[in-house]
């Protein structure tokens, strides 16, 4: 069978895809390696998205590769209820060295939305092994991206991942987002107007009471909605209101972990302890689907109460600390301490800078982002076709030899953190030439 028939696509219902489109007109990769892959026709794609912001130490590492097959050879499985194995324990132990503050304990999932509904279920029952169990009620933020279990849509604030799945969990609200073109457009790193923005958490305070809220959970920077960044002093003065108040503080960092903003985690780049960081994507820099929540050390004491044969969490997955994720995950740590990856971005963040915002005066550019190694470009919308030409943008651009990611009309940036400044200039003057094309 042809693999780019419609026969042979057809089986599979692709995810946040419009198939019927695609498989029309198929964009596959064969293979990769470094910051590049290959499509189905032998062609090199300039990776300017990290596969899906996860790739962080560029494509195939041989390190992780080998790591992988001795894990395979020795150990394929093993349970984590009841059971153990060392791999699961060295990666935790490892993983809590690079986290800030007393985040010290570490619970595995399998991706970023387990981790996201890890974190969620774990802040309910804190309150409730406290004796606290009225604080039943979570805040998200609109626009956010939480992943897509129900809990994660839930706490999320993105129309389209909301609309189609009923009324989701009771007692969900939500901080309006830190978006604001009129004041911020083209800030170069943080904006400076908006830290004021998270008192809108005291009006929900005031709405709800504190004693019905267990938690707050915020993407440091707003990925998936299109690298939307929080005001200079917002998170702080959103981690003082939760303080205040009680409420525990939750950051996903899925995207922000490992690297991307120059900085281990986010939490490091804003100076703001959270109570629990979820992460994913960067953990096993994408080989192998893992996810992994941190929690602070008054959380894990909180639980560890009571007999001492008694089950204190009643939530995991068949696959937390999968051996073999485990041996990707400890290859890839040592790839990031090794090539000192977790900070690179840091040095490179300038001319990211300043190349980026080189598209200012580009055809119907409104806003550029950008902060770390990530970036967004928002066009404005055609009429009546809202995300039309962005996506034109992600077509031309492949056919150019560059990948970029779209979410509405805005493009979204997120190399591997191994780019060389040369792949910075051509993804950028990519973008400038296909910007130029479309109508």
């Amino acid at each position: 069978m042809d693999p780019l028939s419609r026969q042979a696509l057809e089986a599979f219902w692709m995810p946040f895809t419009a198939n019927r489109q695609f498989k029309s007109s198929p964009r596959l990769f064969t293979r990769a390696e470094g910051m590049y892959y290959w499509n189905h026709d032998g062609r090199r794609i300039l990776d300017g998205a990290a596969g899906l912001w996860c790739v962080n130490a560029g494509h195939n590492r041989p390190e992780i590769t080998d790591a992988v097959a001795r894990q395979l050879a020795t150990l394929d499985y093993a349970p984590t209820f009841q059971m153990g194995h060392p791999l699961a324990f060295e990666f935790a132990n490892r993983l809590v060295e690079l986290a800030p503050g007393d985040l010290n304990h570490v619970f595995f999932a399998n991706s970023g939305s387990e981790s996201v509904d890890t974190a969620l279920k774990i802040a309910l029952a804190y309150h409730r092994v406290r004796g606290d169990a009225s604080r039943q009620r979570l805040i998200g933020r609109e626009k956010g991206y939480h992943g897509v279990g129900f809990g994660g849509i839930s706490v999320g604030g993105m129309v389209n991942n909301r609309k189609f799945f009923g009324s989701l969990l009771p007692g969900v609200d939500h901080l309006r987002h830190t978006l604001d073109h009129e004041h911020n457009a083209f800030s170069r790193g943080l904006p400076e107007w908006g830290a004021h923005l998270a008192d809108d958490l005291e009006r929900l305070v005031a709405l709800h009471d504190a004693s019905t809220i267990a938690a707050v959970i915020v993407e440091p920077v707003q990925g998936s909605a299109g690298v939307i960044l929080p005001p200079k002093g917002y998170l702080q003065r959103l981690r003082a209101i939760c303080d205040r108040h009680g409420i525990l503080l939750i950051f996903d960092e899925v995207i922000t972990g490992f690297g991307r903003l120059g900085t281990p985690f986010g939490a490091h780049y804003f100076d703001v302890l959270p109570d629990i960081i979820t992460s994913a994507k960067g953990l096993t820099n994408g080989a192998i689907p893992m996810g992994a929540v941190f929690v602070r050390q008054h959380i894990y004491d909180a639980f560890m109460q009571g007999p001492e044969g008694a089950i204190e969490l009643f939530h995991g997955y068949t696959y937390s600390a999968h051996p073999v994720a485990c041996a990707a995950g400890l290859a890839a740590l040592d790839i990031y301490e090794r090539e000192q990856l977790l900070t690179r971005a840091a040095s490179l963040s300038d001319e990211w800078e300043r190349v980026v915002h080189t598209l200012r005066d580009a055809p119907h550019v409104i806003d550029i982002r950008n902060i770390g190694l990530v970036a967004a470009i928002e066009l404005e919308p055609r009429k009546d076709a809202a995300g039309a030409r962005a996506y034109e943008a992600l077509t031309k651009c492949f056919e150019r030899g560059v990948l970029v990611r779209v979410t509405g009309d805005t493009i979204a940036l997120s190399p591997p953190l191994i780019i060389e400044r040369e792949q910075i200039a051509e993804i950028v003057d990519t973008l400038a030439e296909v910007l130029r094309t479309i109508n």
